[in-house]
């Protein structure tokens, strides 16, 4: 055999389980046919990230004129802008590379498929292996009628490419890619709009937080049309005609000058020969998976976004440290809870159960909430959009989930997936001293006001 161990892809997830396997003895190849880094390094979590700090930075500069302070109107060097996000993104590539080269993993450009069970072509040559990991990652979905151009129709990769500001911006689908990049633009100067088939945005996160987050946005000015769907594009010299048509079967026409369509991912589960050594790939793309990340055949494995939602960086990350280790012998099974963060200003976090989950999973639900109006420190920040809610089980006072809309969300998120993965109960994060003044103090609060005892808001006990 040529290696013990060989990795296709080389994202989040594909790295960490090459690194993973040579640092448990194994021979590892990482095979990557694009850049090193994958879609999250490259044209995803990375470069987003860089361009939301970018419009953090607009929006504070406008902001500073209510406690006093006045700039000048920023001025936007797009190409600058541009060179710095490669620079973030180069260094994040080059780093992953340097590891992949410490760890003495060997990267094999070019593209895999399968020619039987142990055998992989990689552009015109041939290896062999003991074991797989595939780490092929997803795509962009493509909505017939509104496939991009790059220029006016575009999807995620595309609408990185920031070289001018388009006066009108659409969004078709109000979760996380939509947003983020609503708030980029809309931070540059584009009349912002936001299209969502459901009637709340981030469809599948807690109520209060999709609403609180919403509510943010719309005191920006951004314009929302829930319970929407698009129907057609048209491109007019004027710019580009999207056809909406509401759930009442009522249509409207709204010109814009960029459109990004994202309405999710879809994943590269074919395409590589799967089906043909016996392995299980859904008309979806998706590989099943047992917990130790084994497909069909038990010395193939699955991670990432090709192995089921969620599809997130950190997830595929977990699992390919699971996978690897699993190769090489040892126990290892994922089991813990992924959380989710949407990066936008504010944070959109949440980890585990909402309430209605726990409720259809049959837990008596105690529920716990905290506006970040009543905190000190959101007030002398300026950053009082926001809530805190904490779902528990009535009967153990065991913590099932939790939602933070609000700066650092995502950071604070942490504490919360620590409280649920030690089985935590609500009295253990409200007896919890926090220190203040600090965001965190949400979280305690919140679980008070859950026993009725919060100081800082109203206490109104929900079970």
């Amino acid at each position: 055999m040529d290696y013990q161990l060989v990795v296709i892809g080389s994202g989040p997830g594909g790295y960490h389980a090459a690194i993973r396997g040579a640092q448990l003895g194994l021979k590892t190849a990482v095979i990557e046919k694009g850049d090193v880094g994958g879609v999250c390094l490259n044209v995803g979590c990375i470069p987003t990230k860089a361009l939301l700090h970018v419009a953090n930075d607009l929006r504070a500069a406008e902001h500073a004129s209510t406690y006093g302070v006045t700039y000048s109107k920023p001025k936007i060097d797009l190409k600058a802008m541009q060179s710095w996000k490669g620079d973030v993104v180069g260094k994040m590539t080059g780093g992953v590379g340097m590891l992949l080269k410490g760890n003495k993993v060997d990267l094999l450009q070019g593209e895999a498929s399968f020619k039987d069970a142990n055998t992989l072509n990689v552009g015109d040559r041939t290896i062999t292996f003991e074991k797989v990991i595939v780490a092929t990652g997803s795509r962009p979905i493509v909505i017939p009628g509104f496939e991009p151009d790059g220029e006016t129709i575009v999807d995620s990769t595309g609408a990185l490419e920031i070289n001018d500001v388009p006066k009108r911006f659409m969004a078709i689908g109000g979760s996380a890619i939509g947003l983020e990049f609503t708030d980029i633009y809309s931070a540059m100067g584009s009349e912002a709009t936001v299209v969502e088939l459901m009637d709340e945005i981030v469809p599948g996160a807690e109520p209060e937080a999709s609403k609180a987050l919403r509510k943010a946005f719309e005191k920006r000015g951004v314009t929302f049309k829930l319970g929407t769907k698009a129907v057609s594009a048209k491109r007019l010299k004027s710019g580009l005609k999207v056809t909406l048509e509401s759930a009442d079967g009522t249509q409207e026409s709204v010109t814009v000058d960029r459109l990004l369509v994202a309405v999710g991912r879809a994943p590269n589960g074919q395409g590589l020969g799967l089906e043909d050594i016996g392995v299980e790939v859904t008309d979806r793309g998706f590989v099943p998976v047992n917990a130790s990340m084994q497909t069909a055949l038990p010395h193939v494995y699955a991670i990432g976004d090709v192995a089921g939602a969620p599809l997130l960086a950190h997830k595929a990350m977990k699992e390919g440290l699971v996978a690897a280790e699993h190769a090489s012998g040892r126990p290892a099974a994922h089991d813990t809870l992924a959380p989710a963060v949407i990066y936008t200003n504010p944070e959109l976090a949440s980890v585990g159960m909402t309430e209605q989950e726990a409720s259809d999973a049959g837990f008596e639900v105690r529920t716990g909430s905290f506006p970040l109006s009543a905190s000190g420190r959101a007030a002398a920040i300026g950053a009082e959009d926001g809530v805190f809610k904490v779902v528990a089980d009535a009967t153990t006072d065991t913590v099932l989930g939790a939602h933070i809309v609000g700066p650092g969300a995502g950071d604070m998120i942490a504490e919360a997936a620590l409280a649920i993965e030690m089985g935590a109960t609500l009295e253990d994060v409200a007896a919890t001293q926090h220190p203040h003044p600090t965001l965190s103090e949400g979280l305690m609060e919140a679980a008070e006001h859950a026993h009725g005892q919060a100081i800082h808001t109203a206490n109104r006990r929900k079970r």
